[in-house]
């Protein structure tokens, strides 16, 4: 039984007159896993996106599919959703879902039967007929999302997807990519929500003017961090701070919170059993700590 494919970015460069945009940028968004691609307004997420789905001219670099160069063919069968929405407002919802599927493969039949199978997922199921702009902002969002999935994509490469909506229809579409994922599709996903990226992703890329910051597994990346810890003993725990090796960032009466840059101090557990030791315990970082560590 063969594998399901793997997206591979390899040295993408993309410049706009004097300006490199996305610098060098390479990393690879895994089977049955989503990938979460953070930066500031201006980090080149777009862009590199656009690049991978062919919207945009590749300056440098490639992007690979199942281990060899992507074709039209293969972009045809993914799910892209642009930062700048593409639906028709003045159509009806099921009538446009219904023709994007087909222009995707789909007979008319069976595009506007998963159209209407989605729609319904997201709580739409009765307005089927209306218009798009009669919608909220938040529901035409679904919408742009159900016209990402309808055609059963190979892989799903999504700018912004959860942008303007409230947390049930975040549920609702975690729900479905989640489907895709236990298929095998790869999901790359651009956000600004990082509690979002930390309770989803599976990996992070972390991109700043244009360049790669960090990258990698979620567990990968936490371990790369500073080592912190939380200390509490039964007295004013002000001594740690002449404790060699020891930053310590923070002392609130009998808690302290430490960072070991070259790991645990040898004889540190000691004298802080001396101290009636009550708590040492290691603070695992959130992604959005991470983000902001290798941004600032």
């Amino acid at each position: 039984m063969t594998s399901p494919p793997q997206l591979d970015v390899h040295h993408l460069t993309r410049r706009f007159g004097a300006n490199v945009a996305v610098d060098d940028v390479s990393f690879s968004v895994r089977p049955g896993q989503m990938t979460g691609f953070v930066g500031a307004n201006g980090a080149g997420k777009t862009s590199t996106m656009r690049m991978i789905m062919g919207v945009l001219a590749i300056h440098g670099g490639e992007v690979h599919w199942d281990g060899r160069p992507i074709t039209r063919e293969d972009r045809a069968r993914f799910g892209y959703m642009p930062e700048e929405r593409g639906l028709y407002p003045k159509q009806g919802i099921l009538d446009q879902l219904t023709y994007l599927g087909q222009l995707r493969g789909l007979s008319r039949h069976d595009a506007a039967q998963e159209a209407t199978r989605l729609l319904e997922r997201f709580g739409l199921g009765g307005r089927t007929r209306d218009k798009l702009e009669s919608l909220s902002l938040g529901n035409q969002q679904r919408v742009q999302v159900a016209a990402a999935l309808l055609h059963g994509p190979t892989a799903l490469i999504l700018d912004e997807p959860f942008s303007g909506l409230d947390p049930v229809a975040v549920d609702s579409m975690v729900d479905l990519i989640s489907e895709r994922l236990r298929d095998g599709v790869p999901v790359l996903f651009s956000s600004h929500q990082l509690d979002l990226v930390d309770r989803l992703c599976d990996s992070l890329v972390v991109l700043a003017d244009g360049r790669v910051q960090a990258y990698g597994s979620a567990d990968e990346l936490r371990s790369r961090g500073p080592q912190r810890y939380r200390i509490r003993t039964g007295h004013d725990a002000g001594w740690l701070r002449e404790e060699p090796g020891v930053q310590v960032l923070d002392v609130d009466g009998p808690t302290a919170l430490l960072q070991l840059p070259d790991g645990i101090p040898d004889g540190l557990l000691a004298r802080a059993v001396q101290h009636d030791l009550v708590e040492f315990s290691p603070l695992v970082p959130s992604l959005a700590d991470i983000y902001r560590e290798v941004t600032r």
